[in-house]
């Protein structure tokens, strides 16, 4: 943001017009400051919503949960990066494209998962466990359920943790897509996030289907119906724009 023109500095001579004398105070924000700005009041709202999830202590949906498995903490500790990333294109998207039915998808996307975000931050601090995952990531998925993930057919066993999960964009595809413009925008946008809900569904699947709690449970079922459904109207919102999804990564 422009700096802010101290009061004592004013032109003693009375003069109504100090935006003519300082065009920069006038100015709009440029584009990159408005994205800098909303990814700012994101995270501050996800700061917001795993300190009171952590102070009321949201509970697990059931008196007697089990404690949790490796697969309750390692999927909350990997989906919240996963979700991180939706968040931050949803926010650069939000702030600079201009079609209405781009800004909507990603007001959606970027309210849903900031709360589920928050939610799986409390509950990895009620366990007493790390908020990021150390080592790689998915090691908590076994057996050929996992496969996906590699981009192997069903039959291929996982093989533990790895170094990026699928469907994550490249730090420089992130750079890029904050310096779109327009339909350019728009585009990649949704194509990033395309992949990047296809890349994250083996593992919502393999946590609603494994987890030992019923929260983790019955928030990975509700991510997987809601990501599908956003998953084929990004797909019909690229046909439209005569684009085509990327190849998973």
């Amino acid at each position: 943001m422009p700096p802010l023109v101290p009061g004592d500095d004013a032109d003693d001579s009375g003069s109504e017009h100090p935006a003519a004398e300082n065009p920069a105070a006038a100015a709009p924000a440029r584009p990159s400051q408005r994205t800098a700005l909303l990814i700012l009041g994101v995270i501050g709202v996800l700061l917001i919503g795993f300190a009171l999830g952590v102070f009321v202590r949201i509970p697990l949906d059931g008196r007697s949960d089990p404690a949790p498995s490796a697969v309750d903490i390692g999927f909350s500790q990997d989906m919240s990066v996963h979700h991180t990333q939706a968040v931050e294109m949803s926010a650069v998207a939000l702030s600079n494209s201009t079609d209405p039915a781009v800004k909507g998808l990603a007001y959606d996307i970027l309210t849903t998962q900031q709360n589920q975000a928050g939610r799986m931050q409390a509950w990895l601090q009620l366990w007493d466990e790390p908020l990021l995952p150390s080592g790689g990531y998915m090691g908590w998925i076994t057996g050929t359920e996992g496969s996906s993930h590699h981009g192997g057919g069903q039959n291929e066993q996982h093989t533990g943790p790895v170094p990026a999960m699928p469907g994550m964009a490249t730090q420089a595809e992130l750079n890029k897509l904050r310096e779109a413009t327009g339909p350019a925008l728009d585009v990649m946008f949704l194509q990033l996030m395309l992949r990047h809900h296809q890349g994250g569904m083996a593992m919502i699947e393999f946590a609603a289907d494994r987890a030992e709690t019923n929260g983790v449970r019955a928030l990975a079922a509700s991510m997987v119906k809601t990501q599908q459904g956003e998953a084929e109207l990004i797909a019909q919102m690229l046909t439209d724009r005569g684009a085509s999804a990327l190849p998973m990564n």
